[in-house]
């Protein structure tokens, strides 16, 4: 067990270095989009729209955009960071090694945890220079985007365990993740959609994690906080063991 946690160490040593080293391309752009968001939706839209449960709709922004970059750098982060070395045949490497398969899938992910909380902070701060926002309970703040960090960063596990060229990387970010994430009530609250559509809304999975963040802020949620964190942990668990199984087996790896 010694030298498992000293191999989930290293890997976890040389995933951030990799972070810090290209800061202009994993902490930097975020910013500059969600600063972006900040001027086009919160001060030029937000200007003609009212308030929300009694937050400015710029304040009401600020949860979304956060969760926003926070998802989007868990998940480029770690598809990024194996299917980089997949493609270099270094991951056979490690399943070769006597490494085991959750110093693997833990390394990956928890670095993916980490860009996604330090970017996150980032965005937030940011967001100070157009409102003041305030948070409700910071625990639960905490406790949704490490959940949801964790989630994205085990899903962009597998994402690059299946992908076989870059484009295949790119698919289910582009075409799976962005709707779902604009249509997870990042920059409205569901309570104002008619029922269809605030039903349909309930199946997508991001609706949850934006919900009980936003909760974290100003105390209020269109949708069960408690059950929002319980389906939150179960995908983490879920995604943990279907990649887990995926390294075993070779899956997309071995040829």
């Amino acid at each position: 067990m010694k030298y498992q946690w000293i191999a989930f160490q290293t890997l976890l040593r040389k995933e951030i270095s990799r972070i810090i080293r290209i800061w202009t391309q994993t902490l930097l752009p975020p910013l500059v989009t969600q600063s972006l968001y900040f001027i086009i939706f919160g001060k030029f839209i937000g200007s003609q729209v009212g308030a929300i449960n009694g937050v400015t709709y710029m304040s009401f922004i600020v949860p979304g955009l956060v969760m926003m970059a926070v998802i989007n750098s868990a998940y480029g982060n770690v598809v990024s960071s194996f299917f980089g070395a997949k493609f270099q045949r270094s991951i056979e490497e490690m399943l070769v090694s006597p490494m085991q398969e959750w110093v693997i899938v833990g390394g990956y992910a928890t670095a993916g945890i980490i860009r996604g909380i330090v970017v996150g902070a980032l965005v937030f701060l940011v967001s100070c220079f157009f409102t003041h926002p305030t948070i409700h309970q910071f625990g639960i703040v905490m406790l949704f985007m490490i959940l949801t960090s964790a989630v994205f960063s085990l899903a962009a596990l597998i994402n690059g365990i299946f992908a076989r060229n870059f484009d295949e990387v790119a698919i289910f970010q582009n075409f799976v993740l962005v709707p779902l994430i604009y249509l997870g009530g990042v920059f409205y609250s569901i309570s104002r959609l008619p029922v269809f559509w605030q039903n349909l809304s309930k199946l997508n999975p991001i609706l949850y994690m934006i919900d009980g963040f936003r909760y974290g802020f100003f105390g209020f949620s269109d949708v069960s906080v408690p059950f929002s964190a319980g389906l939150l942990i179960v995908l983490t668990l879920v995604l943990w063991q279907i990649n887990i199984v995926l390294l075993k087996k070779g899956i997309g790896i071995k040829s």
